[in-house]
């Protein structure tokens, strides 16, 4: 049987990419570091996946895994040796931490005689992931293995989209290894990226360009995510699904995530159609009260969700750039600097000491002439004088 090796047994590798692979004929072979779920999954060799809706759930079992130690750096370099496919779904900051091991399994297989194309999905929420992950294993092999890195690894950039909840013990009844997701299951993937053909793995969908897939994910369905999140604060909402069923909240919502839509069509000179039917249908995702997602876990970490880049300031920046609407975009913005963040006091804080302007240009990078502050600004006085 062809085999795959997933870094990362976690909601995602576990509850989508690895799912994807075990459904297309592949053994998966997860390299995890969590020793409760290694030592689980090698003694059943399966696990179960329970989709979950407003309209019912379904469970099945993902047949044909096994786990070794992600630590391990011997027995994960064997698996990568003969190996059809890889992915990856650790969270940015640690692909760091797996580089030398990937270095390792690579330079292992290469030393075995097998050259044959390896294409690694990296399902990270990370910038230019491919670029940077390539360089992180480059600087860890030999100069002799630099050359076969470019020429037999392909580094593949993924647009996640499916929404995986927060596992708690209640939801696991008793088996570490059980994981709820949402029926979405598509996979956009950057084309340009493989090397050779890509591999046939179900509902993976090669793009190009592939930007616009991205920014689809963070500036239509993570903006989204959090302008709901940021507006249902303020009503006192605590789950996303109770939010998202308020029309005060969804409208607002609605309508940047339709801003930014128009945007992107623009960007890429694609019709708009096709992106603002996939915000009514992310608008009906979000309403999966069997998700469970929360108000608190979706707007936290605001600093890096108000970055320059990052979901928010992004989506305002590209409105901008086509001289499009973005007064709901503003709105969501002001909603944002009203948040209560369990991890970081660093807007409230600025805003306590300076004023909202401090933090639109401080943290946000906007400019002292930028003509987004004065709406900004707007939104949140009427936001903070409401009854």
């Amino acid at each position: 049987m062809k085999k795959a090796v997933q870094f990362g047994a976690g909601n995602i590798g576990r509850g989508f990419i690895g799912q994807l692979f075990a459904r297309s004929g592949y053994e998966v072979a997860f390299a995890e570091v969590d020793s409760r779920i290694v030592d689980a999954m090698n003694v059943t060799r399966r696990y179960p996946v329970r989709v979950v809706s407003e309209a019912g759930d379904s469970e099945a079992y993902v047949e044909n895994v096994r786990a070794v130690n992600g630590a391990d750096v011997e027995a994960v370099a064997r698996e990568i040796e003969n190996a059809e496919v890889m992915g990856t779904a650790v969270g940015a900051s640690a692909l760091q931490k797996i580089a030398p091991t990937l270095a390792s399994g690579l330079s292992h297989r290469w030393r075995t005689g097998i050259m044959a194309p390896l294409n690694i999905i990296l399902c990270e929420n990370m910038p230019d992931a491919d670029k940077a992950f390539r360089e992180m294993v480059s600087t860890c092999l030999r100069d002799a293995d630099k050359e076969r890195l470019t020429r037999l690894v392909g580094f593949v950039k993924a647009s996640v989209g499916r929404m995986v909840p927060v596992m708690t013990d209640a939801m696991r009844e008793g088996n570490i290894l059980r994981i709820w997701v949402e029926a979405y299951d598509r996979l956009p993937v950057d084309a340009a990226g493989f090397v050779g053909p890509p591999p046939r793995i179900l509902n993976l969908e090669p793009v190009a360009p592939f930007e616009l897939y991205s920014e689809r994910k963070l500036f239509v369905h993570n903006m989204g995510h959090a302008a709901v999140a940021y507006l249902g604060a303020l009503r006192g909402y605590r789950f996303i699904w109770e939010a998202v069923g308020d029309p005060a909240v969804a409208g607002v919502a609605r309508s940047a995530m339709e801003e930014s839509a128009r945007a992107i069509a623009a960007e890429h000179a694609v019709d708009v159609g096709p992106l603002l039917e996939h915000v009514a249908d992310l608008l009906s995702r979000f309403a999966n009260r069997k998700l469970g997602d929360t108000i608190e876990r979706v707007g936290r970490d605001l600093p890096r969700k108000l970055a320059p880049r990052d979901r928010l300031m992004g989506a305002l920046a590209l409105c901008a750039k086509h001289g499009l609407p973005r007064g709901a975009i503003a709105k969501a913005i002001a909603a944002a600097l009203l948040f209560e963040d369990s991890t970081s006091t660093i807007v409230k804080d600025r805003i306590s000491s300076e004023g909202p302007r401090a933090v639109l240009q401080k943290i946000c990078c906007l400019s002292l002439s930028d003509p987004d502050i004065p709406s900004i600004l707007e939104c949140y006085k009427a936001l903070t004088s409401r009854p």
